[in-house]
């Protein structure tokens, strides 16, 4: 399998598409790629994405149950991405950092839906 590349994308249940755009895309920063509903009065399903990270969002109960994680691999400063959430002052997530036993710096933010995204920036070249 050489010279060959793959993606995964998380797939995250939502329930509440107001919700969903003030944590993801008001909050977070995250952008709406796509929306996709097969017809006018049907579950929506969408991509956002944020720098490398991409995340399917569903309302289809059949796709995935509520309460999922993601582990993303932060590249960036987390602290300055940390700050400018705190500075947002978003009423229903206050996250904090964190030092992981695996030589990184986390943060754990949840959705309105009991998702997780857990952040993570390693310390040293060796995390």
């Amino acid at each position: 399998m050489k010279n060959v590349q793959h993606t995964v994308i998380p797939v995250l249940r939502i329930f509440d598409i107001a919700k969903t755009k003030e944590f993801y895309i008001d909050w977070l920063g995250f952008a709406i790629d796509w929306e996709h509903r097969f017809e006018e009065n049907f579950p929506l399903y969408m991509q956002v994405s944020k720098d490398n990270i991409k995340l399917h969002l569903t309302e289809h109960h059949g796709d995935c149950c509520p309460g999922g994680k993601v582990f993303i691999e932060f590249s960036g400063a987390l602290s300055n991405y940390h700050a400018s959430l705190a500075a947002k002052d978003y009423r229903y997530m206050k996250p904090g950092l964190e030092k992981a036993p695996w030589d990184a710096l986390t943060m754990t933010v949840i959705d309105p839906f009991g998702n997780r995204l857990l952040f993570s920036q390693p310390l040293s070249a060796k995390a």
